[in-house]
């Protein structure tokens, strides 16, 4: 084994590990090794958890037992070993180690210091935990908990609205035209892709034969799509709620969508109001409690106008605590009546969701798709439905991806 595995053996291993690697030869860990080591051992060394002038059992104060985070200043030796982390390691590890320190030392009080939250790597795992605790959150620190959270929804922002607007503008419009003329309505796209066989080289340019007009009668209310995002807003959909909230807010903006979104536990709130920022739609939803889903999906009904021009959006891990016969009955009729029913298990980027798998197929088996879907693969989606092509070539591909 060369010097260079030892040491990583070394970090891995901790200093606990020191004695069994000595007979190896190994050399003594670099400057940048040795705060990597002691980075790591103030979170997973049982001996460090100390380390942060917390107790061993992950308390503040004096380290003696009991069950708070302390209630004196901030140790600045976590916001020290806050800045090494985001210094020594890339981004994903630093993700890791931050939130292994929130479970392993007792962070969840701490965390919401001002001075730490600066200092904070953004992650959508870490915000869902403070949204959840955001009734906790002591008024010094509550500023910077929404800036904290305003990163993680800006970068997510940067990541999607582009793409769902170019998706949702082509899928309209692709239905929308009329043969009635008019400039201000001209589809610029399609004219000039269905004339290039007119170029004319004495001219230097596209003589066309027939223009295309967007169908302005489209985008009255009558005739605009509806969107009815409902919201499972029990713990275990913390991050599919903040995926869930900027794109509802995304979508709310776009001219061409009637947007509804509507949060549920056993209780329903409508957010369509709060949807013109993102950060405020958060702050609007209680991460937490039970599941009655039938009871959300009766509210949303009253939103239906034009079944055939409805998109209805159940955002859910399907464990519900309410009506499960209901539930279903009312999910079929729904899909009956002519609604576009889709059931996002999860909207998230990484790992298997858990979810109620009978209830998943008993859903499936009327027709309704029910699958996790990434984030960065919703705007194709959205363009798919809107379209009203078939979404089973799709779901498979995301199901593949996942074996």
């Amino acid at each position: 084994m060369d010097t260079q595995q030892l040491q990583r053996w070394r970090l891995i291993l901790g200093q606990e590990s020191d004695s069994r690697l000595s007979g190896m030869n190994m050399p003594a860990l670099s400057e940048e090794q040795d705060l990597m080591d002691k980075a790591l051992a103030a979170i997973y060394n049982k001996s460090e958890l100390g380390g942060f002038g917390m107790g061993g059992n992950g308390q503040g104060g004096s380290g003696k037992g009991g069950t708070g985070a302390g209630h004196g200043p901030s140790n600045p030796q976590i916001s020290r070993w806050l800045g090494d982390v985001r210094t020594l390691f890339d981004k994903d590890l630093v993700k890791v180690i931050q939130n292994d320190a929130v479970n392993r030392c007792g962070l969840k009080q701490l965390i919401f210091e001002p001075e730490l939250l600066e200092n904070t790597e953004p992650d959508i795992n870490l915000a869902s935990t403070i949204l959840t605790l955001k009734e906790m959150i002591p008024k010094r620190s509550k500023d910077s908990v929404r800036a904290f959270i305003r990163r993680i929804v800006e970068e997510i922002n940067r990541l999607l609205e582009q793409d769902i607007r170019r998706a949702v503008t082509a899928a309209v419009n692709k239905r929308a035209h009329s043969p009635i003329p008019s400039a201000a309505a001209l589809d610029y796209k399609m004219t000039i892709s269905r004339n290039l066989k007119h170029y004319s080289p004495e001219l230097k340019t596209i003589v066309p034969e027939h223009f295309y007009f967007f169908d302005r009668a489209s985008k009255t209310a009558a005739n605009k799509w509806t969107v009815i995002l409902d919201i499972d807003q029990s713990g275990s959909m913390g991050e599919s709620v903040i995926y869930s909230s900027v794109v509802s807010c995304i979508l709310a903006s776009m001219s061409a969508l009637k947007t509804r979104i509507v949060a549920f536990d056993t209780s329903i709130i409508d957010l369509t109001e709060k949807s013109s920022d993102p950060v405020d739609l958060l702050y609007g939803f209680q991460l937490g409690g039970g599941t009655d889903i039938d009871k959300s999906v009766v509210y949303c009904q009253q939103f239906i106008e034009n079944p055939k021009k409805t998109l209805f959006f159940l955002i859910s891990d399907l464990m519900e605590g309410g009506n499960r016969a209901a539930f279903v009955r009312r999910m079929e009729e729904m899909k009956s009546s002519g609604v576009t029913v889709v059931c996002l298990l999860a909207l998230a980027d990484k790992g298997k969701p858990y979810y109620d798998e009978q209830m998943a197929q008993k859903l499936s088996g009327f027709g309704i798709p029910c699958f996790a879907c990434n984030p960065q693969k919703l705007p194709e989606l959205l363009e798919r439905v809107l379209k009203g092509q078939d979404l089973g070539k799709f779901v498979k591909s995301l199901e593949g991806k996942k074996k």
